[in-house]
């Protein structure tokens, strides 16, 4: 007898399948269709695994290109101005990977609902791994220790791919950022200044602007201006307008470095004349001696700067290329008087020099000097022949302005030394203090003015295009190695792992007999109706009385008809074919020998009064 047509039975009830007629087939009647939701069909099957190893290797290949690159280019501008780039670099790669996180959960959650009924197709399924198994219910944290103490490998597999999918998007999340990088661009720029002196620099207008500056430099705590830095002053040329740019112009130009060269006196003495005056007399390194006479009781404090006439070879005839001494005098707390004095020797010398100067605010960030191979000029040449402007000491002149811009000048450097040492923790008394106190500050405030006048005096109009080297901070898009090589590996894997199992359980759920979705009330009572096991259980058990009155019993799908079938261990008895149940149904059955009919069974019909088959309202 074929073997799909055998079919056990149990000693405690008894199943009807076999007038269950067959399903129809031919031309007579519709075929019933088998069920196959679309998430489990097989181009959905094959396709989202095969996605999502697809998804995975691009995602490796980018991080790898980013890396090697330094990222990749990016407006400079953000394109959608209502939200920020921060939303859109974390909202676009977690909506492109949620789609595929949940299909591939949605495949888990079929593989999960269908595998007790793959279990029931292959046979003799104990009821704890096929009636009592709820996978769906369990949940795919609870589903995963279930499968791996009924070993159910496919199921195992499935929820840890599924499982493995809920870190997809915060990874996705986290592997884009927008940085900033360098970018090198080689183009032109043009110089609009070269050394020379200035022809109106007898109007002194531009050492009473330096000298304006370093005042509100010392109040307000002022960076160098454009084309000055510390002790330089370079040819000015033009900067790249490009809006997007903000890094660095480097270019070779002419600069002039300009040094104050001051120091201590060697001594300082203080004498009080007949007429209520003081008279300071201090002598430089170099042997000059000057000598300042003041009246104390006009302020308390007093400041200014002299020319210093130094005898023999060292004398300079021109008043403003003379060194200079500046004097600082103040009682102190308990009334003595007390004075300083600073001798500083300007100096100029002209260099070749390689500048960068930032785009944004073109203040200057580096010089660096190359030679001192300038073109001729008249500052390094006649009439000056590299000789410095004092920057504070004029001739005297009868124009009222010109002697207005001169006093200007003298009393504001002055005056910005001593206000920098009153801006001080303990007022200017601590830099009376201090052996180098007004020294540090001089030299600081007299460099900054005379690098200010440099700047206005020493170079005059001349236009000339320069190679320029522009290094631009741009954004790119940069792919964080960590995250992305994570999600890879992970889409790499869980596609890899999925596509053989869902595979394998595609082959396996094509056979079962399903025309209806398992989960509905109807469609379970349509597959047990006739099965006679559901005559041993009341609506009242419970999980754990379920369990107990299904022991022993095995469950298995009908081949035939598709319905749940139970069997006693080890009881077989031969089972009706078509042909038998469509008799019965005729009225013409008969009966056949199995172990229903031996005398054990009838001693238990006879215990329970009746037989399980048969209702107490049959005659």
């Amino acid at each position: 007898m074929d073997s799909e047509r055998l079919s056990k039975a149990s000693d405690s009830f008894r199943e009807s399948t076999h007038l269950i007629p067959s399903r129809p087939e031919g031309s007579g009647k519709k075929k019933s269709s088998r069920y196959e939701p679309l998430m489990t069909t097989w181009f959905v099957v094959l396709a989202i695994p095969l996605l999502l190893m697809a998804l995975g290797i691009a995602l490796e290949a980018a991080a790898i290109v980013s890396y090697k690159r330094g990222g990749f280019r990016v407006p400079p501008n953000n394109v959608i101005q209502i939200v920020s780039p921060q939303f859109l670099l974390s909202f676009f790669p977690t909506i492109i990977i949620t789609p595929y996180a949940f299909t591939f959960r949605d495949l888990d959650w079929n593989l999960r609902r269908f595998y007790p009924y793959v279990l029931l197709w292959k046979g003799r399924s104990p009821a704890e791994e096929s009636l009592l198994l709820d996978y769906i219910g369990l949940g795919p944290v609870f589903g995963l220790f279930r499968a791996m103490k009924y070993k159910h490998r496919l199921v195992f597999w499935s929820v840890v791919t599924a499982i493995t999918t809920f870190i997809f998007q915060p990874l996705a999340g986290s592997i884009f950022q927008l940085r900033q990088k360098e970018l090198v661009k080689y183009g032109a720029i043009t110089s609009t200044k070269s050394i020379g002196l200035v022809p109106d620099v007898e109007q002194l207008n531009a050492f009473v602007a330096a000298a304006g500056f370093a005042e509100a430099a010392v109040f307000h705590h002022l960076p160098d201006p454009p084309f000055v830095r510390g002790g330089w002053a370079t040819a000015e040329f033009t900067f790249p307008t490009d809006a997007g740019l903000n890094g660095t112009v480097r270019v070779n130009t002419t600069g002039i470095q300009t040094a104050s060269n001051c120091a201590n006196p060697v001594e300082t003495t203080l004498n009080h004349t007949a007429d209520n005056l003081t008279t300071l007399t201090s002598k430089s390194v170099e042997g000059c001696t000057l000598s300042v006479t003041y009246d104390p009781a006009a302020s308390e404090i007093q400041y200014g700067v002299k020319d210093v006439l130094c005898p023999g070879d060292a004398a300079i005839p021109d008043i403003y290329l003379r060194p200079v001494m500046f004097w600082f005098f103040h009682h102190k707390a308990d009334g003595n008087a007390e004075a300083k004095t600073v001798f500083c020797t300007p100096s100029i010398k002209a260099f070749n020099v390689t500048v960068s100067a930032n785009l944004t605010n073109q203040a200057l960030s580096e010089v660096l000097k190359l030679n001192d191979y300038v073109p001729a000029n008249n500052v390094t040449g006649d009439p000056l022949n590299g000789a410095a402007f004092n920057g504070v000491i004029f001739r005297q002149n009868a124009n009222p302005f010109i002697a207005a811009r001169a006093l200007a000048t003298s009393s504001g450097v002055s005056g910005a030394i001593f206000r920098f040492a009153s801006q001080l923790k303990d007022g200017p008394q601590s830099t009376f203090d201090l052996p180098n106190g007004f020294l540090d500050i001089t030299s600081t405030v007299y460099t900054q003015h005379l690098s200010l006048a440099a700047k206005s005096v020493y170079f005059v109009n001349a236009n000339n295009t320069l190679p320029a080297e522009i290094t631009s901070l741009v954004p790119v898009l940069w792919i964080d190695p960590l995250p992305a090589h994570t999600l890879g590996i992970l889409l790499i894997l869980t596609g890899a792992i999925g596509l053989v199992v869902h595979v394998l359980h595609q082959r396996d759920r094509k056979k079962l007999l399903l025309t209806t979705p398992p989960g509905t009330i109807a469609a379970i009572m349509s597959r047990t109706s006739r099965s006679g096991f559901g005559e041993l259980l009341l609506p009242y058990d419970d999980e754990k009385t379920l369990e107990q009155k299904l022991s022993g019993l095995t469950f298995r799908l009908d081949r035939r008809t598709g319905a749940i079938v139970a069997d006693d261990d080890g009881t077989e008895r031969a089972g009706l074919g078509p042909d038998d149940a469509m008799l019965s149904l005729l009225g013409q059955g008969h009966l056949r020998d199995t172990a229903s009919s031996s005398s054990s069974h009838l001693a238990y019909q006879a215990a329970t009064g009746y037989p399980p088959w048969k209702t107490p309202y049959d005659p």
